[in-house]
């Protein structure tokens, strides 16, 4: 029977490889002080966080998994990543129109059998810089605008959509990532929202939404054609893997 995917389901739709930090980065919790220093050796597949990001989305929306018959050739199956890679990441296929991939129940699954044909074909680091989306860093947002987005994702996550969203610090953008947002719950003090952060592929990032407390240190930007939305993330959250800004 093949796997008719309803929703982001972090063990299913994530990839199992991460993109690697090219720095080490050691939050110190007592004073906030953030140390870094460049990784010995250097990570052979990095700086690809908005590559996996929308790669993931792609086969979210574009791709129909078949576990029950064998894996195709990798030429076959380059072909098939590169018909996924190819169709557009805000607007899902009709059921009827999706890439079949046979011989896994899902992305994580594949991309442990497939790694080194996945991150070839899914996109150089360049792709991560070159974004239209990156003029949002410098448009002023208002704490209102905060905690309407926050009640715009939990209301898309809670539709079964799964929304990209953009991760930075500005101006010093010690932080510029993205992940995707694929659940969240509300809380007395406001929503803990769950993502693939394609850094931490072993288990979901827990993000706080609107901390309700002045001082915005992080930014979570919607991507898509909607204009710029953002949510606060707590300087102080070092546990979260979002925090841990990539190079």
């Amino acid at each position: 029977m093949l796997a008719v995917r309803l929703r982001f389901e972090f063990e299913r739709d994530a990839f199992a490889f991460p993109n690697e930090l090219v720095w080490e980065y050691h939050f110190d919790e007592a004073t906030g002080a953030t140390a870094a220093r460049r990784r010995v050796p250097a990570p052979d597949y990095a700086l690809r966080c908005f590559v996996l990001i929308r790669a993931a989305r792609q086969f979210l929306y574009h791709a129909r998994f078949d576990p029950a018959t064998p894996p195709v050739p990798d030429d076959v199956c380059r072909r098939q990543i590169r018909a996924v890679l190819t169709r557009n990441p805000r607007r899902p296929s009709p059921a009827g129109e999706r890439i079949v991939i046979p011989g896994y129940a899902g992305l994580r699954e594949m991309s442990v059998a497939r790694a080194p044909l996945l991150k070839r074909e899914c996109g150089g680091a360049w792709r991560s810089y070159v974004l239209r989306s990156h003029w949002h860093i410098v448009v002023p947002v208002s704490r209102s605008h905060q905690d309407r987005t926050a009640r715009e994702l939990l209301e898309s996550v809670r539709h079964d959509r799964a929304p990209i969203v953009h991760l930075l610090r500005f101006p010093s953008l010690t932080i510029n990532h993205g992940m995707v947002v694929f659940d969240a719950r509300s809380t007395v003090t406001g929503v803990v929202f769950s993502a693939y952060d394609p850094n931490e592929p072993a288990r979901p990032a827990k993000t706080p939404g609107p901390p309700g407390r002045s001082g915005l240190d992080y930014r979570l930007f919607r991507g898509g054609h909607d204009r710029p939305r953002s949510i606060p993330v707590e300087e102080d959250e070092p546990t979260c893997p979002i925090t841990s800004p990539p190079a």
